[in-house]
């Protein structure tokens, strides 16, 4: 893990202003990983994998470690906030590309909201109503994170600090509950090895992998971190510590939370849940109030379907305004000065993504089209390593991003046991991205300024 040139890195080369330091890089990374993920799919990763429910969440963490590590090497070679679109650009330099990585990043928040949408509807917010129906609040929650997002919401990432230490504190409960459970005797250690698919060979590896791409929805997030890089004092110094110490926070807590799981309930009864964390809660010797649990976990979900929600209308105003997409979709609400017709537009998207699925398949929607992006950053990062930079900046052991690449590969394709519907979603979203591109295109054309 070297360096490649001796100059320092300027601090002043952007017009935003440095105020994150590295204890709130660090809670950014881990409030940005958790989320959604762990509470609302833990039931569905044990469905596909059995009692062995841990193992998908450590192979998750070691794809994530590996992608993180070019990502690390991304950020401190440019310390600039466009991400996985930049490093496409640079690396290929072809501008259909570029636009796919981004528009595949966009579905992926509005995936992973339309996800955390299902969860909120869901067993959580049982323990207080069933009256309507799940889609329709599913539907309703959607269409208030976007007047919420309209009105205008803070994006301090000391605010973000409160929320990360909220989330956290449910999944000490989990761990304290099995801590509890471990001393006290209780629970089934024999669950831990059990699989659900019978037999070995192909059959297990596709259960196995299957499990890994869904559990792998839970460990995105740290990719969005970069785009703070022009708001980080120091990054390239910055962001090796605070995304490895991240993704390394928020693994061990996963894979813990899914021995606790496994341990103490059955993987049938997790599976039936879209509230699987609860169903640990009510299994536990301790005698927590299920009903403050389902409340924190609705705020953690509500978090993340916030987040997503914002980074990906802020995506789709950055494109407008490059002239990828529509100029249309740029336009900003003058008192409020939120990106309007942006927000419309992905909430839409998002109002029928949640139309079309439960929690499984919307996070295997979003880790699938996430893996297809990672794969590409794997490769740009090996390719632009003949792109040398004045300063010094961490650098991966290339052996990373090979293996990096070549898992998410692996995930990403058929030998993952992914429903067919989740490509066919995938499919529909990029073909109204490559629609909007075209039309832009041709727009443009007809305009003279192509």
């Amino acid at each position: 893990m070297g360096s490649d040139a001796a100059a320092p890195e300027s601090q002043d080369d952007t017009p935003l202003r440095r105020a994150i330091g590295p204890k709130l890089l660090v809670l950014f990374v881990i409030g940005d990983i958790l989320g959604t993920g762990i509470y609302a799919t833990t039931g569905q990763v044990a469905g596909k994998v059995g009692g062995a429910l841990w193992l998908p969440f450590v192979i998750g963490f070691v794809v994530a470690i590996l992608t993180a590590a070019s990502y690390v090497e991304l950020v401190g070679k440019y310390p600039k906030a466009a991400g996985a679109a930049l490093y496409t650009q640079k690396a290929f330099q072809v501008p259909f590309l570029t636009f796919i990585v981004a528009f595949m990043v966009m579905c992926s928040g509005l995936s992973s909201a339309s996800a955390a949408a299902r969860a909120f509807s869901g067993d959580y917010l049982a323990e207080f109503t069933d009256f309507f129906p799940p889609t329709l609040i599913a539907v309703l929650f959607i269409l208030a994170l976007a007047a919420l997002n309209l009105r205008g919401v803070s994006e301090s990432v000391k605010t973000n600090v409160v929320l990360t230490v909220v989330e956290l504190t449910g999944l000490v409960i989990i761990l304290t509950i099995g801590a509890w459970a471990v001393l006290s005797g209780d629970g089934e250690p024999s669950r831990l090895g059990e699989f659900q698919a019978e037999g070995t060979g192909f059959a297990l590896m596709t259960s196995v992998l299957g499990a890994t791409a869904l559990g792998f929805f839970a460990f995105v997030g740290f990719e969005d971190s970069v785009n703070m890089a022009e708001e980080t004092k120091d990054p390239v110094r910055t962001f090796p510590r605070a995304i490895f110490t991240g993704v390394l926070v928020t693994g061990t807590i996963y894979i813990l939370v899914a021995l606790v799981s496994s341990l103490l309930v059955d993987y049938r009864v997790l599976e039936d849940s879209s509230g699987p964390l609860l169903e640990v809660v009510k299994a536990g010797g301790l005698d927590f109030p299920p009903k403050l649990f389902a409340l924190i976990a609705l705020f953690a979900v509500t978090n993340s379907a916030l987040i997503n929600i914002m980074m990906a209308s802020r995506l789709c105003y950055g494109m407008a305004n490059e002239r990828i997409l529509p100029r249309a979709l740029g336009r900003v609400l003058p008192r409020r000065r939120t990106p309007v017709v942006g927000i419309v537009f992905v909430s839409l998207l998002a109002v029928g993504l949640v139309s079309t699925g439960e929690i499984e398949g919307l996070g295997d929607t979003t880790a699938f089209l996430l893996l297809c992006v990672f794969a590409v950053v794997n490769v740009a990062v090996l390719v632009l390593r003949r792109d040398r930079v004045e300063h010094r900046h961490f650098r991966t052991p290339t052996v990373l991003p090979v293996l990096g690449a070549l898992t998410a590969l692996i995930l990403a394709s058929p030998l993952s046991d992914r429903p067919a519907n989740v490509y066919i979603r995938a499919g529909v979203l990029l073909a109204i991205g490559i629609g909007l591109w075209v039309l832009n295109k041709l727009v443009l054309r007809v305009r003279g300024e192509e």
